[in-house]
């Protein structure tokens, strides 16, 4: 066993440091504390405010409402998970095909840039209504007519062209050297492609992927505009009945239980990888 002991001078910038620790903590609980106690009181003291909160925040129709609402989110994580999965196969894809080198390959950096640039800038809830009412309007045969797949198809498409620029800043983020190593070690054009620049390029970009994750989860609620029952349409049925609002909020609040763990993993991943820097941290 070692017998080592710090010395004085260490002893003292540790109990220094613990000092310093609990104080901190101390000043963020009484400064919350403090700024929410304002906050309740000013909120509280409006002449709406008993209206507002029945209106709501009615625990009892909250929680009335809560099993129809859940019901409506449990569509929500479906639609997220397999919209994810699609997300990334054609964002990648389409990061690919526009890193392409060569003249031969201009048709598809050409697709893949027209591609990015139309669903950038489209708003979302327009491309969710030309796919949900539009398409199944043609009649066409083969082709499936339930809104939640064409919702879920509006959402793959417009996400895919964020997510396929993330992935092709961290495809040119790797330094050409690295390239033309593996070349020279007689890797080939796409053995260098899946065993040197993918890794790299995924490891740097993950944090704002689950970034672009965190607000597909929140823009699923948007399929509701199609007759959807997911959450938030399930919270817009339970108010016709009686106008009140208290169901949507608790879509919110469900929609927020449902972030905060992604957007944590976010945090976390890229503390891992040197994205905060003196800025005091995540919070």
């Amino acid at each position: 066993m070692s017998d080592w002991q710090p010395s004085a001078l260490q002893l003292e910038r540790l109990a220094y440091r613990r000092r310093r620790t609990v104080r901190s903590g101390v000043i963020a609980a009484v400064s919350t504390v403090v700024l929410v106690a304002l906050l309740a009181v000013g909120i509280g003291s409006t002449p709406g405010w008993p209206r507002v909160r029945e209106t709501f925040f009615n625990v009892e129709r909250g929680w009335e409402a809560l099993p129809v609402v859940a019901q409506g989110l449990w569509l929500n994580v479906r639609v997220m998970l397999v919209c994810a999965v699609l997300i990334v196969v054609l964002g990648l894809t389409l990061a690919i095909m526009r890193t392409l080198r060569g003249p031969i390959f201009f048709p598809l950096r050409i697709f893949a840039a027209a591609y990015t640039d139309v669903f950038r800038g489209l708003p979302l809830l327009l491309v969710i209504f030309l796919l949900g009412f539009g398409v199944p309007a043609l009649q066409l045969r083969g082709l499936p007519n339930e809104a939640v797949i064409w919702g879920g198809a509006a959402l793959v498409l417009t996400y895919s062209s964020y997510v396929a620029e993330v992935f092709r800043a961290g495809i040119e983020s790797i330094h050409p050297s690295q390239r033309a190593a593996a070349r020279s070690l007689g890797l080939s054009h796409r053995q260098t492609l899946r065993f040197v620049v993918l890794p790299q390029a995924v490891r740097r970009v993950m944090p704002p992927l689950l970034n672009d994750f965190v607000s597909l989860q929140k823009d699923s609620g948007l399929i509701a505009v199609l007759g959807v029952i997911d959450a938030i349409r399930a919270a817009q049925l339970e108010t016709a009945e009686d106008f009140n609002f208290t169901p949507y909020v608790v879509a919110g609040i469900l929609f927020v239980a449902l972030t905060i763990p992604l957007t944590r993993l976010t945090d976390w991943v890229a503390r891992r990888q040197g994205w905060y820097g003196g800025g005091g941290g995540p919070v």
